[in-house]
């Protein structure tokens, strides 16, 4: 005897996505007149060669703004201004959730050396899309095409 099944149940098990904040820098400086926009090229990890803004995790206690001065000192011996934020972006990659909140800052003192990161440029409003920008950082990249 054969036994026909008509429903077909199918369990799903959703996890719960980690939430990893985050700060970011755009550094902002003037050449002949016009803004100029620092963006840096991953040196490391999953994310290896794609560009962003320079900063990173916030540690426990930190207040975002103290965070970004923290992880720019350590990624490029530069002390910053950290100014208003721009926007908080929030992206979800396969592995977790990014909350990225976004400031303009200015360099106080230091030269922005490389410590962790492949590359780095200084992009003009027309030149931001000559780089292939993380996908957190795309959105971001949008509104920064409209304040400049």
């Amino acid at each position: 005897m054969k036994i026909e099944n008509k429903y077909r149940i199918t369990l799903r098990l959703v996890d719960k996505m980690i939430t990893i904040r985050v700060v970011a820098a755009v550094i902002k400086a003037e050449k002949n007149g016009e803004p100029i926009i620092f963006a840096t090229q991953r040196g490391y990890g999953e994310f290896k060669d794609g560009w962003e803004f320079p900063g990173g995790k916030i540690q426990e206690g930190e207040t975002p703004q103290e965070a970004l001065k923290r992880e720019i000192m350590e990624e490029l011996d530069t002390e910053i201004k950290v100014g208003e934020l721009i926007e908080t972006v929030e992206y979800d990659y396969p592995e977790f959730h990014l909350s990225m909140d976004c400031f303009w800052c200015s360099i106080l003192k230091g030269d922005l050396a490389l410590k962790e990161h492949e590359a780095a440029r200084w992009l003009t409003k027309a030149s931001l899309n000559e780089v292939d920008w993380l996908p957190a950082d795309k959105s971001l990249v949008e509104t920064l095409s409209k304040q400049l």
